[in-house]
């Protein structure tokens, strides 16, 4: 399933969605194409292309490969009205918090928290200039409920980028940039897939059980199922856009209810 978008939302809007070549940016990518707006994104690798949409090979991990990015997007496009950072993840090694070592907290930050940092402080100006432009952060749960063990680094970047987000936000509403957060639970992404069929693969039994198993790991889904990718896309969408034009330093959270506190 899909929504319909309408077509002439995003007209005359360019994009930028950061780690757009799969899962949930992809579908950031697909949904703003479909609004109607010209949209460029990157992979550290050679991707699947998307059409419609621009791409450049750079690492976002690294301050080199996001001015390439910047410079390559105000270069095409000539100026970013929408900024939507979907990059990031997590190594998650075995062995709790004594595992996670110096490199990889800095590979867990510079893909969480410094990615999406470093976009907004070369893209964000010129949208000051302007007067107008709009960031949408993609945050997590786990900023709010992390997971004991395995994603402690991952969680602390969130919840890193979480606070980041609302003390820009404080600082840009004035200068006509709006700021917001969407922060989602488990979607049923590629890797999710392939979570799935590893716990399967080692745990035994069926699918199903396996994708119950997840569920309880993370704390339960009410609506019993992940969010689809084009969901969660549709949030940030929505943030993105004039009806939530008054929307502004505030996280939109697309859970299935996981996160069971008000």
């Amino acid at each position: 399933m899909t929504i319909k978008a309408d077509p002439t939302e995003f007209a005359g809007k360019r994009v930028l969605v950061s780690g757009g070549t799969k899962g949930l940016g992809r579908a950031a990518v697909e949904r703003f194409l479909a609004g109607g707006a010209r949209v460029i994104t990157a992979a550290r690798g050679a991707a699947e292309p998307i059409d419609g949409a621009e791409f450049v090979q750079a690492d976002l991990t690294t301050a080199e490969g996001g001015e390439r990015l910047a410079k390559v997007a105000l270069d095409r496009f000539g100026g970013i009205d929408i900024l939507a950072h979907n990059l990031g993840g997590s190594a998650m090694p075995p062995g709790g918090f004594v595992a996670l070592t110096d490199d990889i907290w800095l590979a867990e930050l510079n893909l969480n928290l410094l990615a999406t940092v470093r976009l907004d402080r070369l893209l964000i100006p010129q949208m000051i200039e302007r007067g107008t432009g709009a960031v949408v952060h993609v945050t997590s749960t786990q900023s709010v409920l992390p997971l004991p063990e395995s994603t402690t680094a991952y969680a602390a970047a969130k919840a890193a980028l979480r606070t980041y987000s609302k003390s820009i936000s404080k600082e840009l509403g004035p200068k006509g940039v709006r700021v917001n957060i969407v922060c989602p639970g488990w979607i049923m992404t590629e890797g999710a897939v392939e979570l799935v069929k590893n716990r399967q693969a080692a745990n035994g039994g069926t699918y199903e059980e396996a994708r119950q198993a997840v569920m309880r790991w993370i704390g339960g889904i009410p609506i019993g199922r992940a969010a689809e990718p084009y969901e969660v896309a549709e949030a940030i969408a929505f943030l993105a856009s004039d009806r939530a034009s008054s929307i502004h330093g505030t996280e939109l959270v697309v859970d299935g209810g996981t996160v069971p506190t008000v």
